[in-house]
């Protein structure tokens, strides 16, 4: 795939479209994935209640979700480096996404939910690999630009889903919410492939036809023996913990512990992702001007001591005011942190470079539903919050770990 780089004269508008139209389409795609993921969590507290499961049952679910993330994030990376190509497995991903959130919906046992919810969890985990990919050689100089594209549509997903999941709870079972949320996913795979995959299939007759596997293992010995990386990725699995604690304890303590409707579920959660989608673009891109540390610095700092104010709150308007504020300062890093592991990898193992960073990750972030749960089950839903503001308390002191001559 040829490399897009931004011209020294400003291009036309129509050109301008057709530069970046293909990375908003991959966003939005993306955007597709983590709205499966949003549903689930929005529907397991309603799920848990009418099948009667325990909060270690529901922990053992997104716990699930995690492990199932962790073998599709590894098994990304490899298969797009060597294989050059990037779009089509977008596009399969979200057909297997959609279908099995539409199979959740359809289930009744506990052991085909867990087969659907792995299916959710693979789509998205093996998203990352080819996209993060295909926008990082798309915009070699502003990928802090360019991921923030990738990581605002997650954040409309993240946000969209709860508020539309909670509305179709009102009039509608958790079964059938699940049935009409997995339409967007085949909407984005249409998209994708009648719009973007030909802008690569051009691009890939430039040269850009992957690596073989020897040169794969090679270069992954090498990347596995930087310790810049793999401090980046400690710092990245715990702050992945925390994010994980809060996606899975505040729709279950907002609907237990504090007795709110499903609709304030899904407007709260909502609200929380709004303040991804406003910084996200402004922290990705002053991270290519500014570096990648200072802003992951500030971001982990703010949305630690944000998370520690969620234990001082326990009525529902100054609670919800600090989750607000929590998704400012969360989600902003997030594709700077993914920025960051690129500037340290070769351009030809990017695919893999998404893969380790969101397998390690995803491997941490699978124990927090379990420690959760059993923390929520032993002393209740509000203490949970007290273990989640610990974990990314050490994502704090694991970024001290990553060498200054990091890039």
């Amino acid at each position: 795939m040829q490399s897009i780089s931004q011209p020294s004269a400003k291009p036309p508008l129509s050109a301008r479209i057709r530069l970046h139209a293909p990375i908003f389409l991959v966003g939005l795609g993306h955007g597709s994935t983590h709205w499966q993921l949003g549903t689930f969590l929005i529907l397991l507290p309603f799920v848990a209640k009418d099948l009667g499961l325990s909060y270690t049952e529901a922990g053992v679910l997104v716990t699930v979700l995690h492990i199932a993330s962790f073998f599709a994030n590894f098994a990304g990376g490899m298969a797009v480096d060597i294989s050059g190509r990037r779009v089509g497995f977008l596009v399969a991903c979200l057909l297997v996404g959609g279908a099995a959130l539409m199979g959740f919906g359809l289930s009744t046992h506990y052991l085909a939910l867990v087969l659907m919810v792995a299916l959710i969890s693979c789509s998205n985990g093996f998203w990352h690999s080819p996209a993060i990919s295909f926008i990082s050689l798309s915009f070699p100089k502003r990928r802090g630009y360019g991921l923030s594209i990738h990581s605002t549509g997650a954040s409309l997903g993240d946000m969209v889903a709860p508020g539309v999941t909670g509305l179709l709870l009102t009039w509608l079972t958790w079964h059938q919410a699940a049935m009409i949320s997995a339409l967007p996913a085949f909407l984005f795979a249409v998209l994708i492939f009648l719009l973007v995959l030909p802008k690569e299939t051009a691009g890939l007759q430039g040269g850009n036809s992957g690596i073989s596997a020897g040169q794969w293992y090679r270069s992954i010995k090498q990347m596995l023996r930087s310790r810049s990386i793999l401090s980046l990725c400690l710092m990245v699995a715990f702050r992945g913990m925390g994010q994980t604690g809060l996606g899975m304890f505040l729709p279950l303590y907002l609907a237990d512990g504090l007795r709110v409707s499903p609709m304030m579920v899904g407007v709260t959660i909502l609200a929380m992702h709004l303040g991804a989608v406003v910084m996200s673009p402004i922290a990705g891109m002053l991270s290519d001007r500014v570096g990648r540390r200072p802003v992951v610095a500030v971001g982990l700092a703010a949305t630690t001591v944000l998370i520690i104010s969620l234990t001082l709150f326990k009525g529902l308007v100054p609670f919800v005011g600090a989750v607000v504020l929590l998704g400012f300062a969360l989600y902003a890093i997030r594709p700077v942190m993914q920025s960051w592991m690129m500037d340290m990898s070769p351009a030809a193992m990017s695919g893999t470079a998404s893969s380790i960073f969101f397998s390690i990750q995803s491997a941490f972030s699978a124990l927090m539903p379990l420690m959760g749960g059993m923390v929520a089950d032993r002393y209740g839903l509000f203490e949970v919050f007290y273990l989640i503001a610990a974990v990314m308390l050490i994502a704090n002191l694991m970024l001290l770990a990553i060498p200054r001559t990091a890039r």
